[in-house]
């Protein structure tokens, strides 16, 4: 299985950020991740 970039803190700050009302699109910009890992990662680590 590949490994991710980001460490499990990165992944949780970003989930943070869009629970504080920042659009998913403008997130995924800014991170260079697609809107499906993020919602994934959503699934995962809870939010």
């Amino acid at each position: 299985m590949k490994k991710s970039r980001l460490t499990e803190a990165q992944i949780m700050s970003v989930l943070r950020q869009a629970e504080g009302g920042i659009p998913v699109p403008e997130l995924c910009r800014e991170h260079g991740i697609s809107s499906a890992t993020f919602y994934k990662w959503r699934a995962r680590y809870g939010g």
